[in-house]
């Protein structure tokens, strides 16, 4: 039986209220507190950065998930895992040198994550994979919450799992964008182990109760 790591998207939070989305994750049956940085270079969008990690950091109890879609994230890598990321993932697109990125991440005490956009096989991670503690996989475009999930992700999840299985590996596959119960049972019964969360928590009546359900969902 896959039961799911459920990581909270505070993109979709209320930015008003960080302080209230924060406590609310905290409470919740959530596992970790997944946070986008965006640079509006590598994505067409500007999010949160060091100053409102920080402030996340002093409120959080749950292990910070740090997703750069940024240019050259390894020069952002020791200040983000200062302000107590637990689990940095940084895109394939991005990182020219990746192994010696992920390397950074593991040196700086953190769990190292890939993050693919959707048009990137997964196959072209045969040579790193083992480097990874995780791979994000993008299921809408990155840069905007709210998408429609990419129904192809199914078929990726499937064939990254194989991989996974076929060598012995313990990577986990997080699936971002367009997440909701509807398609939880799915995703866990290809293969994915985490799922980000955003609009459907966040917009829900009930945050608490939608975090529970998707914590509950198996497959």
């Amino acid at each position: 039986m896959r039961t799911p790591i459920v990581a909270p998207s505070l993109l979709a939070a209320d930015f008003a209220n960080l302080q209230s989305a924060i406590e609310m994750v905290n409470q919740s049956q959530a596992d970790w507190l997944h946070l986008d940085i965006m640079d509006g270079v590598f994505v067409p969008n500007i999010s949160f950065g060091m100053p409102v990690c920080e402030a996340v950091q002093r409120h959080a109890t749950k292990p910070l998930d740090v997703h750069l879609m940024v240019v050259q994230p390894e020069r952002y890598l020791e200040a983000f895992s200062r302000l107590g990321a637990s689990i940095i993932s940084v895109h394939y697109e991005a990182c020219p040198h990746l192994h010696r990125t992920l390397q950074q991440i593991k040196q700086l005490g953190c769990k190292a994550g890939i993050a693919i956009n959707p048009h990137t096989p997964v196959e072209a991670l045969r040579d790193i994979l083992h480097e990874a503690d995780l791979v994000c996989m993008m299921s809408v475009n990155p840069g905007f919450g709210g998408q429609k999930f990419i129904e192809h992700t199914y078929d990726k999840v499937r064939r990254l799992r194989r991989m996974i299985d076929e060598r012995g590996l313990q990577t986990l596959i997080e699936i971002d964008g367009g997440v909701k119960q509807s398609n939880a049972a799915d995703l866990l019964a290809a293969g994915a182990d985490v799922l980000v969360a955003g609009s459907f928590v966040f917009s829900a009546a009930d945050p608490l109760h939608t975090i529970a359900t998707l914590k509950q969902t198996t497959a």
